[in-house]
């Protein structure tokens, strides 16, 4: 099982000599990959119709996943780079399979895509997506499988209702065809990953509540005739649970069967990057010591 961290980034104030820190910390201590989330717009809550449900506001810094991952590829050597996840629908799809194209090479294959759906109407608006909010699963089937053409084919032909890509390609184009997980919350979501996707990630759920999704996920997996074994799964663990509740997080979702779980330091009233580190060192401490 393979162990990551989230970045922090919210509780961070956009440092970017923070980012870098807190990579390579991650790195040293031996960590698999490092998880960063995905939002383009902060909205104000107050005063909207339908209203924003999402726990993310106006004051919440994020910065841009594939940038900041182009920015890591080249301080750091060995650590992953996944999203967790990023909002595919609201993106245009041959400029963002451009872009995670780039960001594979320069980081000699350590990108793993996560991505999701979202819930932030407002977002889809200010990036002019508006139209695609309200079929935004079946935009990212759609986009998911002209990005993977376009990583794989030197010149693609392709058209459904919101693509036309008329005997174009990218170029260069990945080494690899990069892995695709999904996230979500939904029914729609699981049974997305189990169809299209190579892995899912778990972030909100509790450990009992992603085992037994992971569960249906995989039933549904050899229902479709699918190699349920080569399927990724990923717990992001709350480091507020406590370090009394860790060992028994990790040895359940190893039973489990989980392939890669994180740490998020996240809420836990740290407000330097030093505090931050030294959260993921404990946690790590555990990791290393459950077997």
């Amino acid at each position: 099982m393979k162990a990551g961290v989230v970045y922090p980034q919210i509780e961070l104030g956009g440092d970017t000599g923070a980012v870098k820190a807190f990579a390579q910390a991650a790195e040293d201590l031996g960590y698999d990959h490092i998880v960063i989330y995905d939002h383009v717009l902060g909205a104000v809550h107050a005063g909207r119709e339908p209203k924003l449900t999402g726990p993310y506001k106006e004051t919440d810094p994020f910065h841009e996943p594939l940038v900041t991952y182009a920015y890591l590829a080249g301080v750091t050597k060995n650590l992953g780079l996944a999203t967790g996840v990023i909002i595919l629908p609201q993106r245009q799809t041959a400029l963002f399979a451009k872009q995670a194209a780039d960001v594979d090479l320069f980081s000699d294959g350590r990108l793993r895509l996560g991505v999701g759906v979202g819930w932030n109407w407002v977002e889809y608006d200010g990036l002019e997506m508006s139209r695609h909010f309200r079929r935004r699963g079946k935009r990212q089937e759609q986009q998911i499988a002209l990005i993977r053409k376009l990583w794989e084919q030197p010149v693609v032909d392709y058209e459904d209702q919101d693509h036309r890509i008329d005997r174009a390609g990218i170029l260069p184009r990945p080494k690899r065809s990069i892995p695709i997980w999904l996230g979500g919350f939904s029914e729609a979501a699981y049974d997305r990953a189990a169809r299209i996707g190579d892995g899912f990630m778990f972030s909100g759920r509790t450990q009992t509540e992603a085992v037994q999704i992971k569960t249906r996920i995989t039933a549904r997996l050899r229902e479709l005739g699918r190699d349920a074994d080569a399927f990724g799964f990923e717990s992001i663990q709350q480091y507020t649970r406590g370090d009394n509740q860790w060992p028994g997080d990790i040895a359940a979702w190893r039973e489990a069967g989980g392939s890669h779980i994180s740490v998020v330091t996240m809420g836990a009233n740290l407000t330097t990057v030093d505090g931050h580190i030294e959260a993921i060192r404990r946690w790590r401490d555990v990791y290393n010591s459950v077997r």
